[in-house]
């Protein structure tokens, strides 16, 4: 998974959006992807192809 744009801004998004998260939570760096998908859907409970969606729209 590719993130596109610029991290620090979708990530202050995502902080607003569910306040549980943490920057360690939201910690990416290239080809990391997959970590911070897993990381987000332990934290939100929600399924893959949600956390990636979410991602995308962001």
């Amino acid at each position: 998974m590719k993130l596109k744009g610029d991290w620090n801004t979708a990530k202050g998004k995502l902080k607003q959006q569910y306040a549980q998260l943490t920057d360690e939570d939201l910690d990416y760096a290239d080809g990391k992807g997959d970590e911070l998908v897993g990381r987000l859907q332990n934290k939100l409970g929600k399924a893959k192809n949600e956390v990636v969606k979410m991602l995308n729209d962001l």
